[in-house]
């Protein structure tokens, strides 16, 4: 665990619903150093990699995304929920601890071959990584890897992704 990164995320008990402990990064990222570092961060194992797209998932994905997009010289796609994107899209369900959701993207965001780079501010199970995972590959792309602030190890989210590199800032 990066110390300087840990102090500046707060614990929130009960949100977004009783006995969940919500990792708050709002105060990382209102410190300006400690974004920068934690881009550098979530850039650096994949430098060299010739990414050609980082997907951020909605939404914190975005915050951080666009940002080691520009780090690695990438361009940026967001995957979204359903019904948030205007042109066609490909979508993909996948099962939650409560129920089902939807995530989608534009069907001409990857084709065969783009390598793309998966970032996110957490990883707890990985459902919504690995549904991202296969929405990629289904329309042809190579994920190279995915990036991660946090991993809430515990949960083994990591586990859904034999064989790609996944790189973690902070581990709880």
């Amino acid at each position: 665990m990066n110390p300087d990164y840990a102090s500046l995320i707060r614990d929130i008990p009960d949100f977004p619903k009783k006995g969940i402990i919500f990792k708050d990064i709002t105060p990382l990222l209102l410190n300006p150093t400690a974004l920068k570092e934690v881009i550098q961060d979530l850039s650096r194992p994949f430098m060299g990699q010739k990414i050609d797209v980082v997907v951020g998932m909605e939404s914190r994905g975005f915050m951080f995304g666009p940002a080691v997009a520009m780090e690695l010289h990438a361009g940026f796609c967001p995957v979204r929920k359903l019904g948030k994107l205007p042109f066609v899209t490909e979508q993909v369900s996948y099962e939650l601890e409560y129920g089902t959701d939807h995530l989608e993207i534009h069907i001409d965001a990857v084709t065969d071959g783009t390598r793309v780079l998966i970032v996110d501010d957490l990883i707890a199970t990985g459902g919504t990584a690995q549904a991202t995972v296969s929405l990629l590959e289904r329309l042809g792309a190579e994920v190279v890897g995915l990036s991660f602030l946090i991993e809430l190890d515990f949960l083994r989210g990591r586990d859904k992704f034999p064989g790609k590199q996944i790189h973690t800032s902070i581990v709880y």
